[in-house]
């Protein structure tokens, strides 16, 4: 969706319509889009810049930049899946730059939300060699108006988002030069989740999960949402973005986890269920104590429960980490490593954490069905998680093709529109059955 020629942009083809490095669309693609749906409507987009790419390729030269950028991408692709779903536009416009646009129904005071949120998930630890980099970026964000050109909402964005990096400590910025927008501030929207939490109101809902050998419903991974009075809909990095504020994320995910407990134990036939673990869940001394009281005051089985960690949530508290996630294995929890395949896998990861499951990525197996390079890399990647005798579970499956492939290759579990997106809890308890 983004194009641009960039410090670290060796993959990037302004006359092409996908940027080779990131498989995002490229420029052409994304002032389409927005031409196209300007003409209908509003549009709302805002451009995520990083300007401290430069600096990436500097210390780590362009291969170590080039990696960055491409698990960036990754974060922001699934960020607006996440919480905007099939409305989202994701495109990679310069160097450091990318595009998020949405056609839907969102109010200015969302969309800032959002945005917000978005800083917050880009901006997550990233291991890169022996170090740890926080890349934080800018945000210029717009309204357009019915009839105006892609080309001049890209332009209004590019200038706003030029003028913000010369404002020392200010990370976002509305490009038609107003201030934050009126609403909720953020105190408000943070004692709305506290009473979202009191009386019960964060929703969830559950992916399934299937054989790739069978196609029978192999389990469910739990999925947070809050559709807020004002703002609507709310997906999970959002409030989490929200719970940040206030120092909130431990509670809200123990909340998260014993209303998904709650509702799985009452599940007949039960379900293998997968449960999200944060860094602030992982730096919390108590918190192999805290899940394990949890399970005994649910009722759900120890061994039907995977805990879904990623690296960068590891980063922190290594050690600490592993050894609460090794008391929870010996009472027959499951642990997976989530999001593997995105570049940053440590192979001391795999050797030091009591792991039962690898689950890959959605970028890694984006074009497997037609790339033999890719459908290379799957195979040994499966071959490595045979050898260590762990699972293969993998994300994003939306065509046929690419779960024939998954078949072909002998991984485990699958999940993704092919066969189902997000469900409410009842229509999984009748999958079940």
């Amino acid at each position: 969706m983004g194009t641009g020629m960039g410090e670290s942009g060796s993959g990037l083809d302004s006359q092409r319509s996908q940027d080779r490095l990131t498989g995002l669309p490229g420029t052409p693609a994304a002032l389409a889009w927005l031409e196209e749906h300007g003409r209908n409507g509003f549009v709302h987009a805002m451009l995520i810049g990083l300007h401290r790419i430069r600096s990436v390729n500097l210390a780590y030269g362009q291969a170590g930049g080039d990696l960055a950028l491409v698990e960036i991408a990754r974060r922001i692709a699934d960020f607006a899946r996440e919480e905007l779903g099939r409305d989202a536009f994701v495109a990679r416009i310069g160097g450091g730059d990318f595009l998020v646009a949405s056609a839907g129904v969102l109010s200015r005071d969302r969309w800032q939300w959002l945005a917000e949120a978005l800083v917050r998930s880009v901006s997550r630890a990233l291991p890169m060699r022996d170090d740890v980099l926080h890349l934080v970026p800018r945000t210029a964000l717009l309204r357009g108006q019915p009839g105006e050109s892609g080309a001049a909402l890209l332009d209004r964005l590019d200038q706003a988002l030029d003028s913000l990096q010369q404002q020392a400590g200010r990370r976002l910025i509305w490009a038609d030069g107003s201030h934050r927008a009126r609403g909720r501030s953020a105190a408000r929207l943070e004692a709305d989740l506290i009473g979202a939490m009191a009386r019960d109101e964060i929703g969830l809902v559950f992916q399934p999960q299937y054989a790739v050998s069978s196609g029978a419903i192999a389990g469910v991974e739990a999925l947070a949402r809050w559709d807020h009075p004002q703002l609507g809909r709310i997906g999970a990095e959002t409030l989490f973005a929200i719970a940040e504020r206030g120092d909130h994320i431990a509670q809200l995910s123990r909340h998260i986890a014993r209303r998904a407990l709650s509702i799985a134990a009452s599940w007949n036939p039960p379900l293998a269920l997968s449960l999200n673990v944060t860094a602030e869940d992982l730096a919390d001394d108590r918190f192999a104590a805290g899940f394990k009281a949890m399970l005994a005051e649910t009722g759900f089985a120890p061994s039907l429960l995977t805990l879904e960690v990623t690296e960068h949530a590891l980063v922190a508290e290594f050690a600490r980490s592993a050894e609460a996630l090794s008391e929870l294995a010996a009472t027959g929890v499951r642990i997976a490593l989530d999001d593997f395949g995105t570049g940053y896998a440590n192979f001391r990861t795999l050797k030091a954490l009591p792991l039962d499951t690898l689950k890959l990525d959605a970028s890694l197996v984006r074009d497997v069905d037609h790339d033999p390079r890719d459908r290379a890399i799957l195979r040994a990647i499966v071959a490595m998680a045979r050898a260590l005798q762990l699972k293969t579970v993998v994300e994003g499956i939306e065509r046929e093709g690419q779960l024939a492939v998954l078949r072909a290759e002998a991984c485990d579990v699958f999940q993704g529109f092919l066969r189902a997106g997000p469900l409410a809890p009842q229509e999984i308890a009748a999958l079940a059955r």
